[in-house]
């Protein structure tokens, strides 16, 4: 999978067994270099076998668990990697994810999934998406600073005349392709005119939107539009997604390589990102020392779980184990990981996320008040 949404996180999130085995990994994209990936895989993999049977699983329960992992070992696998790749597997599923991170390398085995690395991916300055569309084609990517990567659509047209035929299939239109240099074609309806072809447009754009859906529901990340100019407002009259930037792309993106994408995409992105982190960080000053805030791990973890978080500043780079029982409301904190331990901070963002709070996953030293955690509560 080279996608990751607020669904995916919320399965991953709800699967609890005995045994869940969690695996980063950075990949290398070009070069020899690439020779390193299934190597490093491999070491990841053995050192998840030496802490099940540190855990009491024999040699063969072992191997026989890990088995899926091992059978991903195909060049089919390794020929379609992103920056970093993210395995989760349970004795009754296996799920991966080639996403644009370089993640540290880790092994993870507990009673759930250890998440806390794709946060970077739901944070509110992580993940941007890039919707390049034109008359010929639609394309959706999802980015970072560091990265573009394409996006595989479902139900959505592939191009305004596959939308028009399906709108109405006895419209009758014909197709004014470019030449050999690949321009935009021109498509007209009978009697066509200029309103005829907005209309055409905003029918076109609103499959599109409403073939995004599935992907983009439940998202906060922002989505840039990268198009020619007079589709840009056309498109925002077709919009349902309440994340669409006012400012896009200007030109054709078909003329654009992955790149020159992402270089534009990130221009726009990075002053939003800004911004918000920015105004959260002044509000939270703002907030500072009154019950609507609080900065141990004591009083974020409840009122995560309890859905009291608006905006959480979470370090990326450290970990905190212990026991949170939500029944007594209490919380255990250990030096190092014990039986039935998880990493708390871990369980307060992913509850902030799938109740509907924003996350900024930052380095240690960028939590307000350089404290371990910090939060803007609801109430």
């Amino acid at each position: 999978m080279n996608s990751f949404t607020i669904d995916e996180l919320t399965t991953l999130t709800t699967a609890s067994n005995s045994t869940c085995i969690s695996i980063y990994a950075p990949m290398e994209r070009l070069g020899i270099e690439t020779q390193q990936n299934p190597i490093r895989l491999k070491n990841l993999v053995r050192q998840a076998e030496e802490k099940l049977l540190a855990m009491g699983l024999s040699g063969q329960d072992a191997k026989e668990l890990m088995q899926p992992i091992h059978e991903l070992d195909t060049y089919d696998f390794w020929q379609h990697q992103s920056d970093g790749l993210a395995i989760f597997l349970s004795p009754n599923q296996l799920r991966y994810y080639c996403l644009p991170i370089a993640f540290p390398e880790l092994t993870v085995v507990g009673d759930r999934f250890h998440l806390k690395p794709l946060l970077q991916l739901m944070s509110g300055d992580g993940m941007f998406s890039v919707l390049a569309l034109s008359q010929n084609q639609v394309r959706l990517f999802q980015g970072t600073r560091y990265h573009l990567d394409e996006v595989e659509l479902t139900d959505v047209p592939t191009n305004i005349a596959a939308a028009l035929q399906y709108d109405d299939p006895e419209k009758s239109l014909q197709a004014h392709t470019g030449s050999s240099q690949g321009k935009s074609g021109i498509f007209h309806g009978q009697g066509a005119g200029n309103e005829d072809h907005k209309n055409d447009l905003l029918s076109y754009f609103r499959q599109v939107d409403s073939g995004l859906e599935s992907f983009l529901k439940n998202q906060q990340a922002p989505l840039i539009f990268a198009g020619v100019d007079y589709l840009l407002p056309i498109y925002h009259e077709a919009n349902t997604y309440s994340h669409l930037l006012p400012n896009g792309i200007s030109g054709n993106p078909e003329t654009l390589t992955l790149a020159e994408l992402h270089t534009q995409a990130w221009q726009i992105a990075q002053p939003y990102f800004d911004l918000a982190k920015g105004s959260t960080i002044s509000h939270y000053e703002e907030l500072k020392g009154s019950e609507k805030t609080a900065n141990t791990i004591e009083k974020v973890v409840p009122a995560a779980y309890f859905q009291r978080v608006e905006t959480l500043f979470v370090p990326i780079d450290k970990t905190v184990w212990g026991i949170f029982d939500p029944e007594g409301n209490s919380i255990q904190i250990h030096a190092q990981q014990e039986t039935g331990d998880e990493d708390l901070l871990d369980l307060a963002a992913l509850h902030t996320l799938t109740n509907g709070g924003t996350v900024y996953a930052v380095e240690q030293g960028d939590v307000p008040e350089h404290k371990a955690i910090a939060a803007i509560l609801r109430y």
